[in-house]
C-alpha cells in the first residue's frame, strides 16, 4: 500500500473532493483539541510528508506552509477546554473535526478519518486506524493540527509562564505535573483532566 491508495480507492468510487482529517492534542492536561481537514489533488506527493509524530518541529513547520501552498482546500478547527470539559473530550474533538471539515472552501465528497470512531459529517466517511501513517492527505492534516496547536500553546506560554507551556505544550509530563501541584490550575487548563492529580480541587473554576 502506498500513500495514496486510500485517496485513489474513493477516486475510483467517483469521489474527486477527498478530504484528510486528523487531529492534535487530545491527550494533553491543557488547551484546546485541534482538527484540520485538507484535500489534496489527485496524484500529487509531497516529498518528507509522514505522521506529525515521527517528524521533527522544524521539519513539521516546514511542511506546514507546502502543504498550504499545494492543497485544493484546508481548514483548522478546535474545541476549547471549556468545551472539552463540558462534552467531553471525544465529542469535542468530533466537534473540532466538523469546525474544520465545515471550514473548507471547497466542498468534499468524500472523508478519510484517522483512527476507529466516526464523526458526524454529512459526507461519506471512511474511518483509517493508523491513518496519519497510511493516507498523505490525514498525514497532511495531522501536519496542519499539530502545528496549529502548537503555536496556539506557545501563546498560551506567553500568558501563564510559571506553566511552562512552550516546553510541554500541555502534555501531563513531570514538568507539568509539578507546575500543577506547585500553582493549581489556570484558566486553560482541562478540569475533568485533573482529578487524578489535584483531587476535587481540579473542577473549581
Amino acid at each position: 500500500m502506498d500513500w495514496l491508495d486510500y485517496e485513489n480507492k474513493a477516486r475510483e468510487k467517483g469521489y474527486r473532493a477527498v478530504c484528510g482529517i486528523d487531529e492534535a492534542g487530545r491527550g494533553p492536561l491543557a488547551g484546546p483539541v485541534f482538527a484540520a481537514a485538507v484535500i489534496l489533488p489527485a496524484g500529487i506527493y509531497i516529498e518528507g510528508i509522514n505522521d506529525s509524530k515521527k517528524l521533527s518541529e522544524k521539519k513539521r513547520e516546514e511542511l506546514f506552509g507546502v502543504i498550504q501552498e499545494k492543497a485544493i482546500g484546508w481548514s483548522v478547527g478546535f474545541a476549547t477546554e471549556r468545551e472539552i470539559d463540558e462534552i467531553n473530550i471525544l465529542q469535542a474533538t468530533f466537534l473540532a473535526m466538523k469546525r474544520a471539515f465545515d471550514g473548507l472552501e471547497v466542498r468534499p465528497d468524500y472523508a478519510l478519518v484517522d483512527g476507529n470512531r466516526m464523526p458526524p459529517l454529512d459526507v461519506p466517511v471512511q474511518t483509517v486506524v493508523r491513518g496519519d501513517s497510511l493516507s498523505e492527505s490525514i498525514a497532511a492534516a495531522s501536519i496542519l493540527a499539530k502545528v496549529s496547536r502548537d503555536r496556539l500553546m506557545l501563546e498560551i506560554d506567553r500568558l501563564y509562564p510559571e506553566y511552562r507551556f512552550a516546553k510541554h505544550k500541555g502534555y501531563g509530563t513531570a514538568l507539568h505535573r509539578e507546575m500543577l501541584l506547585q500553582y493549581g490550575p489556570c484558566p486553560v487548563h482541562r478540569r475533568t483532566f485533573l482529578k487524578k492529580i489535584l483531587g476535587d480541587a481540579a473542577i473549581e473554576r
